[in-house]
């Protein structure tokens, strides 16, 4: 039963209603530390089974979490929205048999090799870090918060994850479905339990806003702990004379929509060389004009963080005082008490406006038109972020000399958002976007390991690097 009125202290909220569901019921303080023992005292056993023991229990793990329909229900209640939900718990389920398969390659100790220095060799291992942590948002929350989790556990380590406190409905059905022998704990909790969280870890991962990120990274220095931090993003696409027009506005249509636009990786501004700009905007506003909210069954779900649809409208509203046009959405709407945005095409935009500076986090696209890849490149440039981008040009050849000119981690080519269905490619965050090692690609393991190099002397000969000792009378 839903919760009928205000509670005391936090509480959780129904995107869809925008009604007090429950309140927030966070782990107990003196609870965490507890848990933290608990979970190392599990990962030595875990550690032990080594890549080929642990395989199947994660693999056990990933095919109950693709079929559970409480998970399914849990995930649609935090959010509000379906499709995303189903194509989330998809990619978790697959990502966990993924780890599985690839950790014993990954793991293999180094071959041998003869060092520089005569008549020694070097060897390897390495070492998984006893407990990670991640701190997680709630704009994907199971995906976010098991897309480093699993990795880590495929390396060795145990981990603690703290969800978001906005969507923490998903945690119950989860936990029922986590194997007994895999050291996975996920608490329910806000602000002071992710707090808590670092310093009770041996590396943390977070994914969220820059001053929270920057906080954590804080945090971590202090208790001398490794952060590895995916931050927010101002994605641009750049959409060239002579690209096929019709599949780019189609592709950063739903980069730039899918989930309402709460996604870091989401575009968030389009530059048009100038030639192919009317047509492109006429395009993407017509296609736009027909995607539907999910109250009305489409896919554009409700905004699920509750400050949120304050600061779209705001980026709206300025970008519409300072001369923007727009052709489609553009307004805060309520449906059945939930937060609504249909996705706002936007032109006559420039780099006065917010719009086109800050991180929106929702399904808006403002165009705006450029006079060659130079001046794109430069206004792609032109951002405090740098986590990933997209070029649509005639040929691939044009794109790639594009996109190897722009600061971001990862740049789609003749497709937009691709970092969200695509996790073999190892990145890293240009500027505020983060900081730390690749989520993605084999590095997404690896960093949850210390390298340990053994130097073996294999010379039978006096080493002259020794002091030289007197010998005995």
């Amino acid at each position: 039963m839903r919760h009928p009125g205000p509670v005391a202290g936090p509480a959780v909220l129904d995107p869809l209603t925008g009604r007090v569901e429950r309140p927030l019921r966070p782990v107990p303080p003196d609870r965490l530390p507890g848990i933290a023992a608990e979970l190392r005292a599990a990962a030595s056993a875990w550690s032990a089974l080594g890549a080929e023991g642990r395989g199947p229990v994660l693999s056990r793990f990933g095919a109950a979490l693709a079929g559970d329909a409480d998970l399914l229900a849990a995930l649609v209640a935090d959010t509000g929205r379906v499709a995303e939900s189903v194509l989330e718990r998809r990619i978790v389920a697959e990502a966990a048999g993924r780890w599985a398969r690839r950790a014993p390659a990954l793991l293999a100790p180094p071959a041998e090799f003869p060092a520089e220095l005569p008549g020694v060799h070097v060897a390897g291992d390495a070492v998984p870090y006893e407990l990670a942590g991640a701190i997680t948002p709630c704009n994907f929350p199971l995906l976010l918060g098991l897309i480093d989790a699993l990795p880590a556990l495929a390396a060795g380590c145990a981990v603690l994850v703290k969800p978001s406190e906005v969507t923490p409905r998903f945690i119950e059905p989860l936990v029922r479905l986590v194997p007994a022998e895999l050291p996975l704990r996920v608490v329910e909790g806000g602000a002071e339990t992710g707090a808590a969280l670092v310093e009770l870890v041996d590396v943390v991962v977070f994914t969220g806003s820059v001053p929270a990120g920057r906080a954590v990274a804080e945090a971590a220095a202090r208790a001398f702990v490794p952060a590895h931090l995916e931050l927010g993003g101002k994605d641009p696409a750049i959409v060239l004379a002579g690209a096929d027009l019709d599949r780019a506005s189609s592709a950063i249509l739903w980069g730039g929509t899918a989930n309402a636009g709460q996604s870091c990786q989401s575009v968030e501004r389009v530059y048009v060389e100038r030639e192919a700009h009317d047509a492109f905007l006429a395009l993407l506003a017509a296609k736009a004009a027909r995607v539907r909210l999910t109250c009305e069954g489409g896919p554009i779900g409700p905004i699920i963080a509750p400050g949120r649809p304050a600061v779209i409208a705001a980026h709206l509203a300025d970008a519409v005082a300072r001369g923007a046009v727009v052709h489609t959405g553009g307004r805060l709407e309520r449906h059945g008490g939930g937060h609504w945005f249909r996705p706002a095409v936007l032109s006559g935009v420039d780099h006065s406006m917010l719009v086109m500076t800050e991180e929106t986090f929702g399904p808006v696209l403002p165009v705006m038109a450029v006079d060659g890849p130079d001046e794109a490149v430069a206004l792609a440039a032109d951002s405090a972020y740098g986590l990933s981008a997209a070029v649509f040009a005639a040929t691939e050849e044009r794109a790639r000399a594009v996109a190897a000119r722009l600061p971001a981690g990862a740049v789609s080519v003749n497709d937009a958002a691709l970092t969200a269905l695509v996790h073999e490619g190892e990145k890293h965050s240009f500027g505020l976007s983060g900081l730390g090692g690749s989520r993605m690609g084999p590095a997404s393991l690896t960093r949850f390991l210390r390298r340990r190099a053994f130097l073996i002397n294999r010379s039978p000969a006096a080493d002259p690097w020794w002091h030289p000792l007197a010998s005995e009378e």
